[in-house]
């Protein structure tokens, strides 16, 4: 893979992944009434620059599944790759656990379990390989769990993740919930020490951008970059460079700000300062193996 692969970031487990002609869209959801604005919105406009569109929802919780996804009429149509509890229409494709589904020459699609409702998904698109976990995650309460409870859960999310691990993985989305109290991570800590993504995405964090900062700030593993996207809009791009070590610009929108007349407007998509370190950017500091690199892109 030597092609940039683009993610952004909408809302709670909402994102989508891009490559060449493809857009994958994974769970997306803009929220109880105008959580997400107008303006962060993923529309068919912005899908116009897209030959193919797929849109994948791995369960029916209204968080992972927002109607909207199929108000979106565009030529050519749109796709949709569902878990087996969702609706799909005549445009649409299920797929239970140990499916594989080709999508189009150079786009694959394989679900694996969840440990809640529906499916995780494994998307290879054009040889980047994204993970979307759905609600896959090692869903246990310390304070509130019996023993027994929380032993029947890790043995679950052990028996999730075994076939997942035999794939390789370059981006990784999954949840770290702070409703589940203390060792709300240790899913997202435990998939990354046994499935080894090249770089993992926080996600489902339930509003709660600090806790999605501060994961990526404390987990530093030699084989897996974490870092957080917590703005709608917010994106990176991804390209897997011959030494292994991904390549990573993170860019992020911000409100229109005014301009004294002389000055030219600003791109609306500004590169994050390195210099600054205010909880954007948890590898100012860090020695991880990854070359974070902030050069000045257009809209995409």
């Amino acid at each position: 893979m030597n092609e940039l692969c683009e993610i952004v970031f909408y809302h709670h487990s909402g994102f989508t992944a891009a490559l060449k002609d493809t857009l994958v869209v994974f769970d997306y959801w803009e929220g109880h009434g105008e959580t997400l604005a107008p303006a962060k919105r993923l529309t068919t406009e912005r899908m116009k620059a897209y030959t193919y569109v797929y849109v994948f929802t791995s369960h029916a919780h209204p968080d992972h599944m927002d109607p909207v996804i199929y108000t979106w009429d565009r030529d050519p149509p749109v796709i949709y790759v569902t878990a087996a509890d969702v609706p799909v229409g005549t445009r649409g494709r299920r797929m239970a656990p140990g499916d594989e589904m080709p999508l189009h020459d150079g786009v694959y699609a394989r679900a694996f379990q969840s440990t809640d409702s529906g499916v995780s998904f494994l998307v290879d698109l054009y040889g980047c390989r994204v993970f979307h976990a759905g609600d896959l995650n090692l869903w246990h309460w310390r304070q509130e769990s019996t023993f027994r409870e929380i032993a029947v859960s890790e043995k679950a999310f052990e028996e999730a993740i075994g076939p997942i691990a035999d794939h390789k993985i370059d981006i990784a989305l999954f949840p770290v919930d702070p409703r589940q109290g203390a060792l709300y991570d240790a899913g997202a800590i435990q998939f990354i020490l046994s499935v080894k993504p090249k770089l993992l995405i926080p996600m489902h964090w339930q509003g709660r951008a600090d806790v999605a900062t501060d994961f990526a700030r404390r987990m530093t593993d030699k084989t897996t970059t974490v870092y957080a996207l917590t703005k709608p809009r917010e994106r990176l791009t991804y390209l897997l460079m011959p030494d292994g070590i991904p390549k990573i610009d993170v860019y992020y929108q911000e409100p229109a700000r005014p301009k004294p007349p002389e000055t030219a407007a600003a791109d609306p998509l500004d590169p994050i300062d390195d210099t600054m370190d205010d909880g954007r950017n948890p590898f100012t500091q860090s020695d991880m193996p990854v070359d974070i690199h902030m050069d000045e892109e257009g809209e995409a």
